[in-house]
């Protein structure tokens, strides 16, 4: 998919994933491709959010009618980059009370942040290991707790592309975020992380209800 296209075919599932903080909507497409309705909420405007989007408070928009919640809060409070490049008390902690809302609601739950963030790494993944020219980590802490589908280890060789201003583009496109600006494109994760994601959230519920 390229910037102005149609979204790619997929399969419905008939169920419905609200994203938090969805940014331009990198997880989003994950979540589309394995079926679900997608709507997106973030702070900001976004201009080429492929799905329904609502610019709203995160911490306050209602979670009523969705099957699945996806929140990536904002990471600068906890990533290291954000240490070397100023300082992390700049920046509002919004995963703990973002957590406590989710886990309040009674609705399955998805966090995705850096993994030096103080999450429960119930599944730790790198673009290496769905076949993606890029090293990008990004943990995931699920209310059912991981487990499901085992993935390869992550493989990081010479190739990799590595992220740097001057090769936004590609390292964009090489995440599948090809619809993206390159400036969206810097905090944006690959569509294949919520993509397997939703897999395993699919497969406990399908084993849950048996």
């Amino acid at each position: 998919m390229s910037r102005g296209n149609v979204l790619p075919l997929r399969r419905p599932n008939g169920l419905r994933v609200l994203d938090l903080c969805c940014g331009a909507g990198g997880l989003s497409m994950g979540y589309y491709l394995a079926g679900f309705e997608v709507t997106g909420v973030d702070i900001r405007p976004q201009p080429n959010y492929p799905f329904t989007f609502h610019q709203a408070d995160a911490l306050t928009f209602p979670l009523d009618g969705f099957d699945l919640v996806h929140a990536s809060w904002p990471c600068e409070h906890f990533a290291r980059v954000t240490s070397w490049r100023g300082n992390q008390a700049d920046h509002p902690d919004l995963l703990t009370p973002g957590r406590e809302r989710l886990a309040a609601s009674g609705l399955p739950w998805v966090i995705e942040n850096v993994p030096e963030a103080p999450i429960r790494p119930d599944y730790l993944l790198c673009g290496s290991q769905f076949g993606l020219n890029v090293r990008r980590h990004r943990a995931f802490e699920t209310s059912w707790g991981g487990g499901g589908d085992l993935v390869p280890p992550c493989w990081h060789h010479k190739r990799l592309l590595p992220f740097v201003h001057k090769a936004e583009r590609a390292y964009a496109d090489a995440m599948g975020c090809t619809w993206m600006t390159n400036t969206e494109a810097r905090k944006a994760v690959p569509p294949a992380y919520t993509h397997w994601i939703a897999a395993q959230y699919l497969t406990h519920e399908r084993s849950a209800a048996a």
